[in-house]
């Protein structure tokens, strides 16, 4: 492809997203294929000879989009939001057309500073602590920088508390031992309702962690964190790294930073990052600064404007109060990458895990400048109020009950009664293909997560997903409080395969489900949840079986019924 020719095609291809953006809502939220559908449908080997780039297009609408999950839909409400606005996909195209390697100031003096310039702006609109900017006077030498997930945060600030513990403390006593011996010898904490990428990072690093149980809230307390230290404590163990939560996966719940910071900072060496991939986002509105009471004790901070700031992935920002302390586990100095101005400037490769890195601050950049923090309020503002709409609209049903405290954009909520009801009622409104969202467990309850997540979302949006979810909520609690089987009007039963996709479940033996109630287990938004294979067999059958509990929902839906007479009565649509 020549330069005309791609001047040519890249206007076509700006017209091809614009028109799939604008008419996505024709669009099913969820793709109707199985698994390994692509494979059936392209060559088992690469192409010998060039193909026309009109006939790759081709195969692109006819192949690639029909197994697309559309995030960007205005009925996407799965997840949290995958941020995606026009300034930052051209932000992105700019950064593949410079293509540099922005490893360290020398290799591209603009990559190195603008993202230094920009992690200071966003700092500051969320209210961080100066200890946290490069720019402020008095620093003890902190800053700001891009790595690619809110994972690799997590994963690089525990690799520094862990370099910390043991060269600044544990070796002094024994100064010839390896690193690897103090290994054993560290644990960390994080709650129950934390990311699976803290597990993760910690079966990386080779450490313990330990996993706590949070409030009824969702919140991680100060004395629990205290009882397990002191615990440890007295076991030899050296509590070494605490991951709080600004805004849970689960429920965006809150761990209490005004009680952990105190506690981490009694501890020689004890590294207190929070990790606020969503919500962090949010405290760019002043009204929602609250909730970042006690960040004077944090020593790094990490959110994704990749999810709720309209950057597209990847974009997500790690600040640390001490840099020295991160760039001392990281820093290799190999002479072919040294350079005359290491000394006056910020070399990023000693920031995170990759020597190399794509100009990612282009796209965050552009975002900032052309919606300003004026603009990037008003859409944060626009998804928690309709999120509060939406739950007025759940606890206005009394077949419904929601089950987090609504800060910001995510509402979770259950039919009131069986867990088997609510997985039930996920199943069939992700089959639907007219809506999509995602379970959790939140207080051992299995619940479904409806996060307001569409750059332009309406109330109008919300309305029409209630609908949806009152429409599929009907046909279950019809299968529960039928009498008899030959009075229920059933729809033909799901695939077992399509069953569990929909219901993101996961069947196991009774054995391995006990096993697994046993210990705790850190969720990500995407895991299956753990089911009984007595329980998931359920599924193969399109009703469900009345228990004891089921009398209550009967009641229920009795007195649903009756209201639903008497308003049509009285013309109430």
């Amino acid at each position: 492809m020549d330069v005309e020719e791609f001047r040519v095609k890249g206007k076509e291809m700006v017209d091809y997203i614009c028109q799939y953006l604008t008419n996505i809502e024709s669009q099913m939220v969820n793709p109707d294929v199985e698994p390994g559908y692509l494979r059936r449908l392209l060559p088992s080997e690469a192409p010998q000879d060039p193909e026309e780039w009109d006939n790759i297009m081709h195969d692109v609408d006819k192949k690639i989009m029909p197994g697309i999950t559309h995030w960007q839909h205005p009925r996407f409400n799965a997840f949290f939001p995958s941020g995606n606005s026009f300034p930052s996909i051209l932000g992105d195209m700019l950064s593949d057309a410079i293509g540099c390697i922005g490893f360290s100031w020398q290799a591209s003096p603009a990559c190195t500073e603008l993202e230094t310039i920009v992690m200071d702006w966003f700092g500051k609109a969320i209210g961080l602590p100066n200890d946290f900017l490069t720019s402020s006077k008095g620093s003890k030498g902190g800053g700001g920088v891009l790595q690619s997930s809110a994972s690799e945060c997590v994963l690089v600030s525990m690799l520094a508390a862990r370099n910390q513990a043991i060269h600044q403390y544990l070796k002094k006593e024994n100064p010839l031992m390896e690193d690897s011996a103090f290994l054993p010898k560290l644990i960390g904490y994080c709650s129950k309702e934390a990311h699976s990428c803290v597990e993760k990072a910690a079966k990386i690093l080779l450490v313990k962690l330990r996993i706590l149980e949070p409030d009824e809230n969702g919140s991680l307390r100060g004395e629990t964190l205290r009882a397990a230290m002191e615990e440890d404590k007295a076991k030899g163990l050296m509590p070494f790294f605490v991951s709080a939560i600004l805004g849970s996966t689960s429920s965006c719940s809150f761990d209490n930073l005004e009680e952990i910071g105190p506690i981490c900072k009694e501890e020689p060496y004890c590294w207190l990052h929070v990790d606020a991939a969503y919500a962090g986002n949010a405290f760019i509105c002043p009204e929602l600064k609250y909730l970042l009471k006690g960040i004077e004790y944090v020593d790094s901070f990490n959110t994704n404007p990749n999810k709720w700031l309209l950057v597209n992935f990847d974009c997500s920002c790690l600040w640390v109060r001490e840099r020295i302390r991160l760039t001392h586990a990281l820093v290799v100095n190999p002479l072919y990458l040294q350079h005359a101005n290491a000394d006056e400037a910020i070399d990023y490769r000693h920031w995170g895990i990759p020597l190399s890195r794509r100009f990612r601050s282009l796209k965050l950049w552009f975002v900032i400048r052309k919606y300003g923090l004026s603009g990037l309020r008003s859409y944060i503002r626009n998804h928690i109020k309709l999120a509060k709409h939406f739950e007025k609209l759940v606890n206005l049903d009394s077949r419904f009950e929601v089950c987090n405290n609504v800060r910001l954009g995510l509402v979770c909520f259950r039919l009131v009664g069986t867990d088997n009801a609510t997985k039930k009622l996920l199943e069939l409104i992700n089959a639907s293909g007219q809506l999509f969202v995602t379970p959790a467990v939140v207080r051992n309850k299995y619940i479904i997560r409806f996060c307001v997540n569409a750059e332009h979302a309406k109330q109008t949006d919300v309305d029409y997903a209630w609908e949806i979810i009152k429409e599929q909520a009907k046909e279950v609690l019809e299968e529960i409080t039928t009498p008899t089987r030959k009075e229920a009007i059933i729809r033909p039963p799901l695939k077992r395969q399509k069953s569990k996709r929909f219901s993101f479940t996961r069947s196991v033996s009774k054995e391995m489900y006990k096993r697994s109630l046993s210990k705790s287990n850190l969720f990500d938004g995407a895991t299956p949840i753990i089911l009984a294979d007595s329980d998931e067999d359920e599924v193969e059958d399109t009703r469900l079986v009345p228990d004891e509990d089921d009398v209550f929902l009967r009641e229920i839906v009795d007195q649903y019924r009756n209201e639903d007479k008497e308003n049509k009565y009285n013309g109430v649509s």
